[in-house]
C-alpha cells in the first residue's frame, strides 16, 4: 500500500473495499464511482477507433478504462455506511439513481434524494439518433446521528457547471469540474472536517477540499490515476486559492 501526504490531503493507492474499514474520523464521503455497465458499453462503442478533437485545443474524449460499479456497489455502500458520520454523496447516471437508492436504503444511512448536475456543454448525440444526455446525477444520504444538516438552507439540488472549463486537466475520462466539487463541498461540509473520496480518480475532490480548508482522504486503485492525482493536488496547493467560503452562511428565509 502506498501513501502520499500533501498538507491536509492524504492519498492512498489501493482498493477502497480494503482500505475504508481501517479509516477513522471520516466526516463525509463524496465520490465519483465508476458508472453503470450500460454507460461503459456505450462509451466503448462511441469511442472505439475514433479520435475526437476539441476546438479549444484541450484533450479530446477519452475511453473509459476501468470496470463499472455494478459488481461492488452493495459492498461499497455497506463499507461507507460503517464509516460515514455525515453526508454520503455518489455521482451516477440517471439510470443508476434507483440502484444506488436501493443499496442505501438497505444500509444504516438515510437516503435523501438525487441532485442534478446540468452540463451546458455536454457531448451532443454524435449519431443524431436521439437526444444527448445533458445532465448527471448524484445521490445524497445522511450517515450521521439525528437530523441531516447542511449549509445551503432551502437551495434546490441543481448544480450547473460546464464540463470543459479552463481548469479541466483532461487525462481522466470522467473528470469532474473543480468548481462543481467546490460548490458541493461548500454546501454539504464545514471547514476542518474530513472528506473521503474512495474513488479519487484524478483528484478533483482533493483539490477543492484543499482550497476550501477541508481535510481530505483519497483512495484510488489505479496507479496511473493515483500518480495523476498526486501531481494535480500537489500543484494546486502551490497556486493561489480559486474559491472562497461565503462570509455569511446561507439561512432558510421565513416562508410566512
Amino acid at each position: 500500500m502506498r501513501r502520499e501526504v500533501f498538507g491536509d490531503c492524504e492519498l492512498i493507492l489501493g482498493d477502497c473495499l480494503e482500505i475504508l474499514p481501517a479509516l477513522t474520523g471520516v466526516d463525509h464521503i463524496i465520490c465519483d464511482p465508476p458508472y453503470e455497465a450500460t454507460l461503459h458499453e456505450a462509451n466503448k462503442k462511441n469511442t472505439l477507433g475514433r479520435k475526437f478533437a476539441r476546438y479549444d485545443g484541450g484533450r479530446g474524449f477519452q475511453q473509459i478504462d476501468f470496470a463499472s460499479i455494478d459488481a461492488i456497489r452493495e459492498p461499497f455502500v455497506i463499507a461507507a455506511a460503517a464509516k460515514c458520520k455525515g453526508w454520503f454523496i455518489a455521482f451516477c447516471t440517471p439510470e443508476g439513481v434507483a440502484r444506488w437508492a436501493d443499496c442505501v436504503n438497505a444500509s444504516s444511512m438515510k437516503y435523501k434524494r438525487a441532485c442534478v448536475w446540468v452540463k451546458p456543454d455536454s457531448t451532443p448525440q454524435l449519431n443524431g439518433q436521439g437526444p444527448a444526455q445533458g445532465a448527471e446525477h448524484f445521490v445524497c444520504a445522511w450517515g450521521g446521528a439525528g437530523y441531516a444538516r447542511w449549509n445551503a438552507g432551502g437551495k434546490r439540488g441543481v448544480y450547473t457547471h460546464c464540463v470543459n472549463g479552463p481548469l479541466r486537466q483532461g487525462e481522466h475520462p470522467t473528470e469532474k469540474p473543480v468548481a462543481l466539487l467546490a460548490e458541493i463541498i461548500l454546501d454539504f461540509t464545514s471547514p476542518g472536517q474530513v472528506v473521503c473520496d474512495p474513488f479519487m480518480g484524478s483528484g478533483t475532490t482533493g483539490i477543492a477540499c484543499s482550497d476550501l480548508g477541508r481535510k481530505f482522504i483519497g483512495i484510488e486503485i489505479s496507479e496511473k490515476y493515483f500518480d495523476l492525482a498526486c501531481r494535480r493536488i500537489e500543484g494546486a496547493r502551490r497556486q493561489q486559492k480559486l474559491f472562497e467560503a461565503p462570509a455569511v452562511p446561507a439561512e432558510q428565509a421565513s416562508l410566512f
